[in-house]
């Protein structure tokens, strides 16, 4: 027996102990990472209305403080991790196949602090990218102190701090272990050693974020009634809206992204001083109209439960829309998943009311769309139906709803992909590859027109 222990391959059983490393170590960062942000939201929010009782001087102390922090996250990405910028996950999708560095000594500070000061300045913006990119590194901190020599266990470790992190930014085991497998299954290479350790990474995110945080979900919005089944057509047709709503949300969200990086032209003064302004303008809204800032977890149980008419269901959509797009576009560290859960709540809960003023015989609940909206914008702009159907249901608790999920992200994803769209981070790292590619040809040229310089030069001289 001793002989065969010493023969056997103990390459598998290393990597799932160190995908179990990873899971904790993510889960931690995570939590940690959660209440840093939700400090220094309260503070903005509550603490400086304690102090400051005037509201023309509040408003004007708060935007300061938006502006500083948010400029301070800009600056932090700029400087010293250009990779930590938007939400990670496509740079994390592009290790995954080897064409993305990972400098994890650099981008666990810079995506820590800097999403920080964006999230907490009042962008909309969401904690889950951090969290999977950090994951991520985090994956490839521990590859590289156990000098882990094998490509196999890497990729491994890299999924399972992506897969953790998820699971530690929305208290989704399942979401996290899906995200893997149905939104990165391009790179993610599929063995039995890789799924398992992405099972145990995820176990261990969710212990070390219910030690912290309790065992419900993270959205309290009670206990639906079933959907009728004499309804389940209303769930297909709002399901064909937001395929095409997310066909539109991601061509904005491109063409946005196109001029500000136009108007950057690659100048550092010009990334913060946007960053400022965008941040705290932000903060500055959410002193007005706090329903178009922020992550939106604190907007969904209000919109769930009906206290808005629809008319302000509307404005608040266009509006939330507006604010998403600016601040994930302008290269910000933060993620869209939240935005568009929020962004699905507030379609779906209009939708729930026009439903019922149509159909007053159904007896409609307008929170079984709201929740059936909250998962489909995710699935029409990520192209991942069951991440978002099984996010939500773990984010809810509402298992009892999968019926009307199912067949709204279904027909969102189905017409979002017959109007050609593509899935939000393959295009976001199909830019990133192609804005590193320009600025090595740019230094490339630059360096061969000194080169040039320097003979023409010599030439004289001699």
């Amino acid at each position: 027996m001793f002989k065969k222990v010493q023969e056997a391959n103990l390459a598998p059983v290393k990597t799932l102990l160190l995908s179990a490393i990873v899971g904790a170590l993510a889960g931690f960062v995570g939590v940690l990472f959660e209440k840093s942000v939700s400090w220094v939201i309260h503070f903005r929010q509550e603490d400086l209305k304690q102090f400051i009782s005037n509201p023309y001087v509040l408003a004007i102390v708060t935007l300061i403080f938006s502006f500083v922090i948010a400029m301070l996250g800009y600056y932090l990405v700029k400087k010293f991790s250009p990779e930590s910028g938007g939400s990670g996950i496509p740079e994390i999708e592009g290790a995954m196949i080897d064409i993305r560095p990972v400098r994890w000594w650099r981008v666990l500070p810079v995506k820590f602090l800097a999403s920080i000061g964006t999230l907490g300045s009042g962008m909309v913006l969401g904690r889950e990218g951090p969290t999977v990119q950090l994951g991520a590194n985090i994956g490839q901190l521990v590859n590289d102190v156990s000098r882990t020599k094998d490509p196999e266990s890497r990729h491994t470790l890299l999924a399972t701090g992506a897969a953790a992190g998820l699971t530690a930014a929305f208290n989704a085991p399942l979401a996290g272990i899906l995200f893997i497998i149905e939104e990165m299954r391009p790179q993610f290479k599929y063995s039995l050693i890789s799924i398992k350790a992405i099972f145990i990474g995820v176990i261990m995110s969710c212990i070390v974020f219910r030690l912290f945080n309790g065992e419900g979900g993270i959205i309290h919005i009670g206990k639906f009634s079933s959907a009728p089944l004499n309804t389940l057509w209303l769930y297909l047709i709002l399901g064909m809206s937001f395929g095409v709503l997310g066909a539109i949300f991601n061509k904005l969200l491109f063409y946005v992204q196109t001029h500000f990086q136009n108007f950057y032209q690659n100048k550092t003064s010009r990334f913060i001083l946007t960053g400022g302004v965008i941040g705290g303008l932000c903060g500055l809204l959410a002193l007005i109209v706090p329903e178009i800032t922020g992550g939106g977890f604190d907007l969904i149980p209000a919109l769930s439960s009906g206290q808005y008419s629809l008319i302000a269901l509307l404005i608040f959509f266009v509006l939330r829309i507006i604010t998403s797009i600016v601040s994930f576009a302008s290269g910000a560290p933060g993620g869209i998943f939240a935005p568009t859960l929020a962004l699905g709540t507030l379609f779906g809960s209009a939708f729930g009311l026009i439903a019922n003023m149509l159909f007053p015989e159904y007896h409609i609940e307008v929170g079984t769309f709201a929740i059936a909206g909250m998962g489909a914008l995710f699935a029409a702009t990520v192209r991942a139906p069951l991440t978002g159907i099984v996010l939500v249901l773990e984010m809810t608790d509402n298992y009892q709803l999968i019926l009307p999920m199912i067949i709204t992200c279904l027909g969102a994803t189905m017409l979002a992909q017959l109007l050609g769209g593509r899935p939000i981070y393959t295009v976001l790292l199909e830019r990133i590859l192609q804005r590193s590619e320009n600025k090595d040809n740019t230094e490339n040229k630059t360096q061969a027109d000194e080169n040039k310089n320097e003979n023409k030069n010599a030439e004289k001289t001699v």
